[in-house]
This record gives structure tokens, C-alpha cells and sequence, in this order.
């Protein structure tokens, strides 16, 4: 077994610790609830202290601005986690729309620290909300704790890399800004609408294009699908897929090393294919056969 695979097998079934390349926002003062309900996907009013939940941030056409988490630290702050390379933009769409009400958006040198595995404890609540906040996660074989707060995590399970986490990211169908989500990108395409929307809380900015995509059952020009793939190399991000001998979609994110025994990717599929579908992907000189899914990947193992 490779160093990365062992990683893997720790993270799911032992007990792993992986410093995540991720950014945090914080969002306080008086009238921070009452702005983030009017531009947020989620009920942001409807979170206890300490509990998260993920929701889009999106233009007023609908499509996605940013995607990311908000863990609600106490009656006015919010701590907003996103994907390295991200928080500048997520805090230059907050300011926009925000005129003279009194909220403040920061970025914050804390970090985001990920605790899974079948064996992993629940961690001990920080002593004050300026410590930060435990959440918990729950994505299809990707389970525990992520530890948003100042300072470092020191102690715990052993340490894994990122690498490996992407692999539990793409077995679990988790979209990643720059990567499934961008300006283009549709809601509804990235399946996690149900997660990151909250349809009775009111209106928000972008309501109308997911309000009606959900009415008419979520019907999209395109999904994100798993790919199981053959070759023991994955295609990068931006290969086509094609499925009898017409280009039906585009690879987002892919591994070469997976818990499947092979190399794994996300892609968005276009409308109208029936699933599994079998696709070839080119790739330099070399052509990588493979088969789109449903996901997430670790409920459709191969044998």
C-alpha cells in the first residue's frame, strides 16, 4: 500500500488529523444577522451558537458568487470558512451590498483543522467563542470534526496530508471553489442545494434563478457525476469526456490513488445521459477509459 493510501485508509477507518487549506472570514456586529439573512442562501438566523452549516453567496442573475461554510460563534459573529485563494473575493461581494449598515467583514489568521476517521474522538468546546468552534462533518466517508479557530491544533491523531483529503473531498462529491464551482456555475448543477439553501427563511439575493430550477425538479443543462477510472493516472482538471463520439462534458477534479483501487475524478455531465455511462477521456497521447457515476463514489464501489 502507497504512503497516500494508507492515509486514506486512516482517515475513513483510524484516526487522522489534516491542517486544511482553507480561509476564514469573521462577520460581526449589531445587524450581522439581519445582512447575512438578505444575502445568504442559508437560514443563517435559524443556527444556535456553535452550529455550521454550508450556503451559497450568489449574483443577483443567480449563479454562484462563493460557497462555503458559516459557523454561528455567537449572538453577533459568524465565522465564514472557504476554500484557500477565496475569502478576499467572499469579503469583497459581502461589502458590496452592505451601504451604511453596521456589520464588519475580516479576514482572520485561524486556521481550519480536520479530524476524521472511525476512531476519532469528539473534541473538548474551546473554553470562549474567541478560542473558536468544533463543528461536526458528515459527507459520504468523510466523518469527524473540523476545528476552526486561532492558533494551531498541537496534539491529536496523526497527521495526514491534504492530498488525502482531496481524495475523501472527491470520493464524497464535495464541490471546491475554482474546481466544480464558479462564476458559470449553476446551484443546482453541484447537487448540494438541499444542504446550502433554505427555502422558507425568505428572500435573498440570487433567490429567483434556484426558486425556479427547484420547482421544475432541479433540471439543469448539466450535473456534477463521479468518474471511475481505469488508467493509473487521472485526467486533470479541464479534459473532455466523450460518450459515443460526441463531447459530453469536462473533468473538474480527479486522484490518481483512491480507496476504489483507482484513479477517481468529478466531472459535470451534460443533460439527457442515463447513468453509468461509459466515456473516454484524451489525455496528451493516451486515451483513459472510464465510467461516469452517480455520486458520491464511495456508495458505487467497483469490485
Amino acid at each position: 500500500m502507497s504512503p497516500l493510501a494508507d492515509q486514506i485508509q486512516r482517515l475513513r477507518d483510524d484516526a487522522g488529523l489534516v491542517r486544511l487549506d482553507r480561509e476564514v472570514v469573521l462577520a460581526h456586529g449589531d445587524a450581522v444577522v439581519d445582512y447575512l439573512q438578505g444575502q445568504l442562501s442559508q437560514d443563517v438566523a435559524a443556527l444556535e451558537p456553535g452550529r455550521a452549516a454550508w450556503s451559497f453567496i450568489l449574483q443577483p442573475q443567480g449563479k454562484v458568487d462563493a460557497w462555503f461554510r458559516v459557523t454561528r460563534v455567537d449572538d453577533t459573529t459568524f465565522a465564514l470558512d472557504i476554500d484557500a485563494g477565496w475569502a478576499d473575493p467572499l469579503v469583497a461581494r459581502l461589502e458590496r451590498f452592505k451601504l451604511r449598515t453596521p456589520v464588519t467583514f475580516e479576514r482572520r489568521d485561524w486556521t481550519v483543522t480536520a479530524l476524521r476517521g472511525a476512531e476519532v474522538l469528539a473534541p473538548q468546546s474551546p473554553p470562549s467563542p474567541d478560542q473558536g468552534v468544533a463543528v461536526p462533518v458528515e459527507w459520504p466517508g468523510d466523518r469527524g470534526w473540523d476545528l476552526i479557530g486561532p492558533g494551531e491544533v498541537t496534539s491529536g491523531p496523526p497527521e495526514c496530508s491534504v492530498e488525502a483529503m482531496e481524495v475523501l473531498r472527491i470520493e464524497a462529491g464535495r464541490p471546491r471553489m475554482g474546481h466544480e464551482l464558479e462564476a458559470s456555475t449553476i446551484p443546482a448543477e453541484a447537487g448540494v442545494v438541499p444542504i446550502s439553501v433554505s427555502f422558507t427563511k425568505g428572500c435573498f439575493t440570487g433567490q429567483e434563478l434556484v426558486a425556479r430550477i427547484d420547482s421544475r425538479g432541479s433540471q439543469t443543462p448539466r450535473r456534477l457525476v463521479g468518474l471511475h477510472l481505469e488508467n493509473q493516472q487521472a485526467p486533470p482538471q479541464g479534459a473532455t469526456l466523450v460518450h459515443d463520439d460526441r463531447e459530453v462534458g469536462r473533468v473538474t477534479s480527479s486522484a490518481d490513488v483512491s480507496s476504489t483501487g483507482h484513479p477517481v475524478a468529478l466531472a459535470y455531465l451534460k443533460r439527457g445521459i442515463d447513468l453509468p455511462a461509459d466515456v473516454e477521456i484524451t489525455v496528451a497521447d493516451r486515451v483513459v477509459s472510464g465510467r461516469a457515476v452517480e455520486l458520491p463514489l464511495v456508495e458505487g464501489r467497483r469490485a
